[in-house]
């Protein structure tokens, strides 16, 4: 699920299920199939609140929506197939497992996987008239077969592979999989023999799983023993990466094909007399003592219709966790193929997309100064602007009445804090040095949080802390802006008869529409057509509408793997504690 990404903007994501579909391990043993009368159960409970499917009849058709057949289905054991077979008075089985056709020709189907990297399925329709078969097949993303009592090395398993760039005295941890018991070693083109020795662990369950199964059964997961982990500091590997970062003066360096023919380091798994090798894919090159500055700017076409925010996440594809405008500078630490690691203070770094970055030559990595800081009144906000010597990655945090501002590689001489005009909104604003390189600064509001956004002006930081509304005594929405958004197109979810899920969220969000105004709410929508419009426009719209509270619906898929049969309802998701009590 993708959230707003600016944090002035309160957001509340209501859904059905959620979409991601992480990366499952190898597939355990295929689970038993849901069988009729426990399919019959499960969907009448789900639908026991919903009106009833209008009944259809036509032409027997068999139809796969879900997955498409150039779909890769991360699954461990089993897995749902969706479509529908054009009539509501058919029968119908998927590899002999029999599924409940809706009164709408609909089909729902929780399955077990066929044990295969390529997997067929045989879907069987039947009325009291006609009969249709489709031979189905769909790719299996990391399927392997159990392994043999013979040698074996996983060379997808190499860990990491491509283009890195790392601290000369930090480690850099390599992982492989190959057979138990096996001496593991990554050998260089100097001769030099790096050894990776057996690491037990349990096996990773699914993110998805986590996130969205109820199924606490499944949380159990058996010991792997073939997992083997080593370390590599102060070494160059492989042929160059080329340039850590392309300065901003130069066009985008492009990676180019290595040719066989250069000297890579091979991995070798070795037992008894047999040996197993294979080419290990690592390009390392060890940064430069001197520091690297970066610039950040997510306009990575300069077409200029960007958000103006870098997202930094706590390891490489993470969560957001901070939230970088454009113009902000950090020290470059490390690189990891296309993710960029910032080293916001001695003990903190943040991982960014590396094409949000270019090389500012000629700075040092030398604290900012923080200087005195200014509040002033205006009319729906209290601006607070912090003077520094030079734009610093920072982090705001809030809790009910409390909004703190943290920014890394400062140092402080907040020699005044101006108030300005008496206002009522903040009561009270304090710094602090927490460390040789950490400012923070804390505003003490009277009021809940109702919002902030912040943004570089030259080189001051400013932090606009909004003012929550005047709300009528007896609860009306009477005079409120809520933008409305129906999320989606492009993308989205498609129902089993095709229903797109843009469809189903107009029309709730025009129906969402009709009842917020019936209570005396202002409402704008992002979209009232089905024509594509990508995430950012739609929250930038509502945040120039000044609305006072965004809602986007979304109807979405479950992750591969989740059953929809004992997994379902509706959910409301929000990004900001002042958001828990909407939600």
């Amino acid at each position: 699920m993708v959230f707003a990404r600016r944090p002035g903007l309160l957001a509340l994501l209501p859904g059905l299920w959620a979409c991601a579909r992480p990366a499952a391990p190898p597939p355990a043993r295929p689970a038993a199939a849901v069988g009729a009368d426990s399919a019959l159960r499960d969907s009448t409970r789900l639908s026991s609140a919903l009106p009833e499917v209008p009944p259809v009849r036509g032409r027997l058709a068999i139809r796969v929506v879900y997955p498409p057949p150039d779909a890769e289905v991360r699954a461990q054991d089993s897995s749902f197939l969706l479509g529908s077979v054009g009539t509501g008075d058919a029968r119908l089985t998927i590899n002999g497992h029999p599924v409940r056709v809706w009164p709408n020709g609909a089909w729902l189907a929780w399955i077990p996987l066929p044990p295969d990297s390529l997997m067929r399925f045989r879907i069987a329709a039947r009325t009291a008239t006609d009969s249709a078969v489709m031979d189905y097949s769909v790719t299996r993303a990391g399927w392997r077969p159990a392994p043999g009592p013979e040698l074996w090395l996983d060379s997808a398993s190499l860990a990491p592979r491509g283009r890195v760039w790392w601290p000369a005295g930090e480690y850099l941890t390599l992982s492989a999989r190959a057979s138990e018991g096996a001496e593991l070693r990554l050998r260089l083109p100097d001769g030099t023999v790096i050894p990776l020795f057996p690491e037990s662990r349990l096996e990773q369950i699914p993110e998805a799983i986590r996130a969205f199964d109820r199924d606490t059964a499944k949380l159990v997961s058996p010991v792997r023993r073939d997992r083997y982990v080593g370390v590599l500091r102060g070494r160059s590997v492989g042929p160059s990466p080329g340039p850590l970062l392309p300065s901003p003066w130069t066009a985008p360096v492009f990676e180019e094909p290595v040719p066989d023919s250069v000297a890579w380091g091979v991995v070798e798994a070795i037992r008894g007399a047999d040996t197993v090798r294979a080419r290990w894919p690592l390009q390392v090159r060890l940064l430069d003592t001197l520091p690297l500055i970066a610039e950040l700017d997510d306009d990575t076409t300069g077409g200029g219709i960007t958000d103006g925010i870098t997202v930094g996440r706590a390891v490489p594809g993470g969560t957001y966790h901070w939230f970088f405008p454009t113009g902000t500078r950090a020290r470059v630490s490390g690189r990891l193929n296309d993710d960029l690691r910032l080293r916001l203070a001695p003990e903190s770094e943040a991982w960014i997309a590396a094409s949000e970055a270019r090389a500012v030559p000629g700075l040092t990595a030398v604290p900012a100064v923080v200087g005195s800081v200014r509040l002033t009144p205006l009319p729906d906000r209290v601006r607070m602007r912090v003077p520094l010597s030079h734009r610093v990655p920072f982090k705001v945090t809030e809790s009910e009445r409390t909004l703190t501002l943290r920014l890394y590689g400062a140092l402080g001489d907040v020699n005044w804090i101006q108030y300005g005009a008496h206002d009522s909104l903040i009561r009270r604003v304090t710094w602090s040095q927490d460390d040789r390189s950490e400012v923070t600064l804390t505003l003490d509001l009277a009021r809940r949080v109702w919002g902030y956004h912040a943004r570089w002006e030259r080189g001051d930081l400013i932090l606009d802390v909004r003012r929550s509304p005047a709300l009528d005594q007896a609860g009306s929405l009477k005079g409120r802006l809520i933008a409305v958004d129906p999320g989606h197109p492009p993308g989205g979810a498609t129902g089993p008869t095709g229903l797109r899920e843009a469809q189903a969220n107009r029309a709730i969000g025009l129906e969402l529409k009709r009842l917020l105004e019936q209570e005396g709410a202002r409402v704008f929508i992002t979209r009232t057509a089905d024509v594509p419009l990508e995430l950012w426009p739609r929250m930038d719209a509502a945040e120039r509408a000044g609305a006072d509270l965004l809602i986007s619906i979304h109807n979405n898929a479950l992750p591969d793997g989740v059953n929809p049969l004992t997994n379902n309802g509706t959910s409301v998701y929000y990004n900001q504690p002042r958001s828990v009590s909407l939600a």
